[in-house]
């Protein structure tokens, strides 16, 4: 027979065995997604935000996991929410958008240009696509057809040689920094993605790297035939900048 001092003890020993073998909790961040947004490095802090007054800014976090800025001869690391905000804000702006060739003679090419200005300071840089909602056309129907360029082979992916006056057709040519390398010189056109073919938008600015004021020019070149039709033509270039974090 057990006494009841030991049923005590016996009872005591258990329930401290059973504490220690429970599993324990684990806590970690993770990435948490849904069909409408994506959180990175959720945290629950026990302060953060941007405190201002007239004579200073001041951006804060606490209770972030390693906050701060890590660095050495090969590197640097900003750790914390506080860097998530890039010190170059992403931009992108662009010049003459309205793009007006006025009374074309056939045989006779008319270039006009726009200016793209990119600023990015995401850890991904950065990237501007464009297309055309459809060859420039009447709203008869009448069409000026994509530039193919003197050799026939440029297409919306591959720029090639346009510098004969018999060569007809709507393209561009790009300059300037952070452009594909298929535009070698200023001879080198493409044609824009035609949305109404389905075509893929295709990239005019790229960069993997951080950089303020990346700048690069657009030249819209038309060139029409003896037999092309009368009218006033016009279509929509859409460009999409796109950061990367």
């Amino acid at each position: 027979m057990v006494s009841p001092k030991s049923l005590f003890f016996l009872t005591t020993l258990f329930f401290l065995l059973a504490i220690y073998v429970l599993p324990q909790d684990v806590q970690g961040q993770a990435k948490i997604v849904s069909p409408n947004y994506i959180i990175q490095m959720p945290n629950f802090n026990s302060g953060a935000g941007i405190p201002s007054s007239s004579g200073y800014k001041l951006d804060t976090t606490i209770g972030q996991t390693a906050p701060g800025l890590y660095s050495s001869s090969g590197y640097r690391v900003r750790s914390g929410f506080q860097y998530i905000h890039s010190i170059i804000p992403f931009s992108f702006s662009m010049s003459n958008f309205l793009i007006n060739f006025g009374v074309l003679i056939p045989s006779t090419p008319v270039t006009l240009t726009s200016t793209l200005t990119v600023s990015a300071g995401g850890a991904g840089g950065y990237k501007v696509t464009t297309r055309e909602s459809s060859s420039l056309q009447t709203s008869g129907g009448q069409s000026i057809p994509d530039a193919t360029c003197d050799a026939g082979t440029c297409t919306e992916s591959a720029a090639g040689v346009w510098s004969q006056a018999s060569t007809y057709g709507f393209g561009y040519n790009m300059s300037g920094q952070d452009i594909p390398s298929d535009f070698i010189n200023s001879t080198y056109f493409r044609h824009f993605a035609n949305a109404s073919l389905s075509q893929t938008d295709q990239i005019v600015m790229i960069n993997a790297n951080v950089g303020r004021s990346r700048t690069a020019t657009i030249t819209y070149k038309v060139n029409i035939s003896g037999v092309q039709g009368s009218g006033r033509y016009q279509n929509k270039i859409l460009f999409t900048a796109i950061p990367s974090f």
